[in-house]
């Protein structure tokens, strides 16, 4: 029997329906997740990695099967259900406009129950975040896994993604897997969002006041992020690259900060912040979610 992995993201994969034309009537499908990419970022970095998550029994779920398994993710824990696919509509691109199809969809039927027998006790690292944690009754199952992950002390990271349906009924999910995590990854657009204010740095006040022992990644974009212990800071600019598509940028670099804490943990903060960063960038230097290497993270270290 092959070995556990050791990092696990768990959550959504889906399929984006991109508008192509300003009539709406060609559209590019692509594989996808927030979740998702962040598993395909760390199994690029040669972890052995799975993505736990249910996808369709269709055409899109194929396509997820097989995009799952060029990325060399454990299948052992990616499930496969009758129901319809889960797809995110984006018709408008700049800027972008979306919405989501999925009503009792697939990946609302993923079962932790039905993973491989004695992954937990093998397992490093958790990963979570994306829509996932906000469909019910997919998000009541995933906060129950990372409670049960916190009790066994396997690391956890969470990564709330803000998007639309994301309301004031996400609250209490938010507090609580925040409360969980050990690192969080935030973004300025996130703050925004969940906490629907424009007083940035009071949301990030309240968030960090949930839990102050953990590790905060907070990105600014091309502004750079900053990482958060305790009381100490440190901030960095993003590299000048040439932006192809800053589209899973954000998975790349929440992906290789967990990446560096894990294998160098000898590391001062600020080294694995810059860890980060470059592979933030690098991801933005293909079209759609590309994970980088870890040849071209380390081109863009300073």
């Amino acid at each position: 029997m092959a070995a556990f992995p050791l990092f696990v993201a768990a959550g959504e994969a889906l399929t984006d329906m991109i508008v192509r034309d300003a009539a709406q009537t060609k559209w590019l499908s692509q594989v996808g997740g927030s979740t998702w990419n962040v598993a395909r970022t760390m199994a690029k970095l040669d972890v052995p990695t799975a993505f736990a998550g249910a996808i369709s029994n269709d055409v899109f779920g194929d396509a997820l099967w097989r995009a799952s398994e060029a990325a060399r993710l454990d299948l052992r824990f990616l499930q496969r259900s009758d129901k319809s696919p889960l797809l995110a509509i984006v018709h408008r691109t700049d800027p972008p406009a979306y919405f989501f199809v999925g009503d009792d969809s697939a990946d609302l039927q993923f079962d932790a129950a039905a993973l491989p027998q004695g992954w937990r006790a093998h397992c490093k690292w958790v990963h979570f975040g994306g829509i996932s944690l906000a469909r019910r009754p997919l998000a009541d199952k995933l906060v129950a896994l990372a409670e049960q992950l916190k009790r066994d002390g396997v690391r956890i990271s969470y990564d709330p993604n803000y998007r639309l349906l994301m309301d004031e009924r996400y609250d209490a999910t938010l507090r609580r897997m925040t409360e969980l995590a050990d690192v969080i990854k935030v973004s300025e657009e996130d703050l925004v969002g969940l906490f629907r204010t424009d007083d940035i740095e009071s949301a990030f006040a309240t968030l960090r006041g949930w839990n102050p022992s953990a590790v905060y990644l907070y990105t600014k974009g091309g502004d750079g992020a900053s990482l958060h212990i305790g009381d100490d800071e440190w901030h960095l600019a993003a590299p000048e690259i040439a932006v192809v598509d800053t589209v899973g940028a954000g998975d790349a670099g929440i992906a290789a900060l967990a990446w560096s804490m894990m294998h160098r943990p000898q590391h001062q903060p600020l080294q694995h912040l810059q860890f980060a960063v470059a592979a933030g960038a690098a991801a933005c230097l293909a079209p759609g979610a590309s994970p980088p290497s870890l040849e071209k993270i380390e081109a863009l270290l300073p």
